[in-house]
Parts: structure tokens; C-alpha cells; sequence
């Protein structure tokens, strides 16, 4: 699929250059998207929500889904395709701190995700979800966790386009 993509960027619709800042383009969208989704979720979410605020989530949480898989797929092309080389970025303990928050970020976002899905099903029926002052709790304190992670990744990022980590 990540050659393909290449594949049609590269031989068909524009030059490397271009390539290079669209792809850049994209996933630092698709990282402040990200961002934005878990400070609304956050925001939105409370015990008991009415159906604006239950569909609200589930769908700020589609789109953090969304811009999380761009923001995947992205970093991958900029490290084997559109970024300083595959070693610069695989050599440096850095990036693998990056990454490995980006993981455990995600991982931690499949509660809150398995969460809102339950709620569409009562949802669709004109039934609004049950919150507990418990669960609300739980949710609150991994979309914080999610939140602090995705505030580290940009530091993880900075010290290692600067070749911090790297042996000079």
C-alpha cells in the first residue's frame, strides 16, 4: 500500500520536492488533528452526556482514528521515502522514544474507542449512554495520558531532526 502510494506520488502527480513538503504537510496536520481530537474529547466528555455530546465524541474520535492512520502512514513515507534516509531516523534511540509513544498512545486510545462504539448502538435506537462517575474518571484519566504523550512526541521530534541521540 506504501509503495503504491509512493508509487502514484512520485511517477504520475508531482515532483520529489513537492512529494516531500506534501507529505511533511499532511502529517503535521494529521498530528495537530490528533491533538485537537484528544483536548475535545477531553472537553466533551462528562457522566451521562445528552446525544449531542455522546455523538460528538464518537465522532471526534472517527476523525483522531483517521488522522492517527495518516499520521502513521506519513511517518512511515517520510522515513523511507521523504525524510533524511531510513538510518538517520532507525540509527537514533530518539525516534524509537517517538515512536514507541506514538504506540503506547495509541494503544491506550482503544479504551476510550471500544467505549464510544458500544455507544452507538443504544445511539441509534434514540437510547443515550450510561456514564458512570467511575468510567468518566477512567476516560478522563487515559485521555490525559493520551494528551501529555502526544504533547512529548513534537520534543521527541525536534531533538531528533537536530541528530540528538545520533553518535557523532
Amino acid at each position: 500500500m506504501i509503495e503504491f502510494i509512493s508509487f502514484l506520488l512520485g511517477n504520475l502527480l508531482m515532483p520529489e520536492i513537492t512529494q516531500n513538503a506534501l507529505v511533511a504537510y499532511l502529517h503535521y496536520l494529521s498530528f495537530m488533528i490528533c491533538f485537537a481530537s484528544l483536548v475535545l474529547e477531553r472537553k466533551l466528555l462528562k457522566a451521562d452526556p445528552n446525544r449531542f455530546e455522546a455523538i460528538s465524541m464518537l465522532v471526534t474520535d472517527v476523525f483522531y482514528g483517521v488522522a492517527g492512520l495518516t499520521l502513521l502512514i506519513t511517518g512511515i513515507l517520510r522515513v523511507l521515502y521523504f525524510g533524511q534516509g531510513s538510518y538517520f531516523y532507525t540509527q537514533n534511540p530518539i525516534f524509537w522514544w517517538k515512536v514507541g509513544t506514538f504506540i503506547f498512545v495509541g494503544l491506550l486510545s482503544l479504551y476510550p474507542t471500544i467505549t464510544y462504539i458500544f455507544w452507538a448502538f443504544p445511539l441509534s435506537k434514540g437510547e443515550l449512554p450510561k456514564l458512570s462517575l467511575q468510567k468518566t474518571s477512567r476516560l478522563g484519566i487515559i485521555i490525559n495520558i493520551e494528551i501529555i504523550g502526544f504533547a512529548l512526541i513534537p520534543v521527541f521530534a525536534t531533538f531528533m531532526s537536530r541528530g540528538i541521540g545520533l553518535n557523532s
